[in-house]
């Protein structure tokens, strides 16, 4: 009851909120959005369903086009869009993914909102400069994500006999090698190219260092592909290879996280969505399972996210419904209601984060520190060029391929921008 009273609370706190800015739809009125988005596993609905319940209190009528699969659910709306069929909003990564419909002319911007809610004074930079375009603000972020943390669960390890978490990657996989011996599958990882793509950034932005992270997808330097550190990288990241079970190919990351909760698996590196599966379990984080963001207390925290964004339209109503969702989505009850189910943190800082789990918290500490935000891959570079490099790590990973090999086949997409 308790957990309810609060929810409540903090619905009618964005409603007060939304009335005090007076764009709240009149009850007689509401204002309908067709929303499409991927969130289809059980901690996703649930955290979904935080904006919708807020959308409609606030005077909408959410309609909700949910698209099993962040690439299908993009391309359903671009067709939609290209086609004259658009939604209402439809969500992307915090990334470049959204840039050519900017360039278009295909999406309606949200100054408006921008200004009356002092954006630019709220969200970190890294956010702003991927939702800002030509001075206008084309997307509403509503998480921050880190996809690189390393869950795990507490009776693996215990049984492991693992007594610490590890502070440098060579302790990691020593403590690998324990969960192995213990009879355990050590990492539990979908055998999926972007799971795969992730679990290569989390290892290249620890081992390989941040300077040499950026050389690479800031700067796109060949030169530093080439280079002996990051053949480094490469060699420890497919030393990884030994420790996945044989079930790993075309398994999804939600299934991936299932062993981890059940203690079949001790660890798992995987995005912070990943709690809403642990919550969604009923476990608790410090006590069911464990959480840390990279080795050591300066370990890289590589900012990724979730936006939405509102394809083109002269209807005033279509207007009104995508100003109240941009609202609603980042205002601070529905964040903290949202970020609680999702396992992100709050798109901004001015919030009661009190009710947000440990590590959480840490994320939130984390990001006050501006030297150790990292931006994910796909905000430095182009969906293409993260298709092409993806493909080059998923056959790495999969096939009997050298790590020189590897090393050209990545400096040749590089170089040659996707």
């Amino acid at each position: 009851m308790n957990s309810r009273r609060k929810f409540a609370g903090a619905v009618t706190a964005v409603v007060a909120a939304l009335m005090l800015h007076g764009i709240v739809a009149q009850a007689d009125a509401p204002l309908k959005a067709n929303v499409i988005h991927w969130w289809t596993s059980g901690g996703e609905s649930a955290a979904i369903r935080q904006f919708a319940d807020a959308y409609n209190k606030a005077g909408g009528q959410w309609v909700d086009n949910a698209v099993a699969g962040a690439d299908q659910a993009r391309a359903t709306a671009i067709n939609r869009i290209v086609g004259g069929d658009a939604p209402t909003a439809a969500q992307f990564n915090t990334s470049k993914q959204f840039h050519d419909l900017i360039d278009q002319g295909l999406l309606n911007n949200l100054d408006s909102v921008a200004a009356k809610e002092n954006w630019n004074a709220i969200f970190p930079q890294s956010i702003l400069d991927s939702i800002k375009a030509n001075g206008h603000f084309y997307a509403a972020p509503v998480d921050i994500h880190m996809q690189s943390w390393f869950f795990y669960s507490k009776a693996a390890v215990q049984k492991a006999g693992i007594a610490r978490e590890p502070q440098t990657y060579d302790e990691f996989l020593a403590d690998l090698d324990k969960l192995k011996a213990a009879g355990l599958i050590p990492l539990a990882l979908g055998g999926q190219a972007w799971q795969e793509k992730i679990t290569f950034d989390a290892v290249f932005a620890d081992v390989g260092g941040t300077d040499l992270y950026l050389k690479v997808y800031r700067d796109r330097d060949v030169n530093a592909v080439k280079s002996a550190a990051f053949k480094n990288v490469l060699t420890a990241f497919k030393r990884l290879h030994a420790y996945v079970d044989p079930g790993s190919p075309g398994r999804n990351w939600n299934d991936a996280t299932a062993l981890v909760i059940s203690g079949k698996a001790g660890v798992q590196i995987m995005g912070d969505w990943a709690k809403g599966e642990f919550s969604a379990a009923h476990q608790v984080a410090g006590k069911d399972f464990g959480c840390f963001p990279g080795f050591g207390p300066h370990s890289p925290y590589m900012v990724a996210g979730d936006v939405f964004v509102f394809p083109k339209s002269d209807n005033p109503n279509t207007i009104k419904a995508q100003q109240l969702l941009a609202t609603v989505m980042t205002s601070p009850a529905a964040q903290v209601a949202f970020s609680a189910k999702k396992g992100s943190i709050p798109i901004r800082p001015d919030v009661d984060a009190s009710s947000l789990d440990i590590c959480a918290k840490e994320g939130i500490a984390i990001m006050k520190d501006k030297s150790r935000q990292l931006p994910n891959p796909e905000m430095l570079i182009p969906p293409d060029l993260q298709g092409a490099l993806t493909d080059v790590i998923t056959n790495f990973w999969n096939k009997d391929e050298s790590v020189d090999d590897a090393q050209k086949a990545f400096a040749s997409a590089l170089k040659s921008g996707g």
